[in-house]
């Protein structure tokens, strides 16, 4: 399955977002996709045989538990697909990044102008 395949899948992202944070049991991501998707743990277990076989994630079995563990690899395959098209919105961030950090400086300054209540009463 190709990696765009697998991230089509919106419960299949989630669960790709929630293993980002950390290894994760397997229960806690069937409580969390059942409460945001309203989806049963066989249809999240069925996702995260998706995820390991398309190597997106890996599993170890400490006792009766399986913990899932988020595998970046796949997604250097996107990154790198995605690198010719940035050209598209680099350009739009870092615009936005110069307008934010001139906001803030004008508010420091202007902070820094207004006198405060007890400088008024002297």
């Amino acid at each position: 399955m190709h990696a765009f395949d697998v991230l089509g899948d919106p419960a299949r992202r989630r669960i790709l977002e929630l293993l980002a944070c950390g290894e994760m049991p397997a229960g806690d991501v069937v409580r969390v996709l059942g409460e945001e998707f309203g989806i049963s743990q066989p249809a999240v277990s069925q996702h995260l045989k998706v995820l390991r076989e398309s190597g997106f994630a890996g599993v170890r079995a400490v006792g009766t538990r399986r913990l899932y563990s988020l595998d970046p690899t796949p997604l250097r395959g996107v990154d790198e697909w995605l690198d010719p098209f940035r050209r598209f919105w680099v350009p739009r961030l870092d615009a936005l990044a110069t307008e934010i950090a001139r906001g803030k400086k004008t508010r420091r300054d202007g902070d820094a102008q207004v006198p405060t209540e007890d400088e008024e009463q002297s």
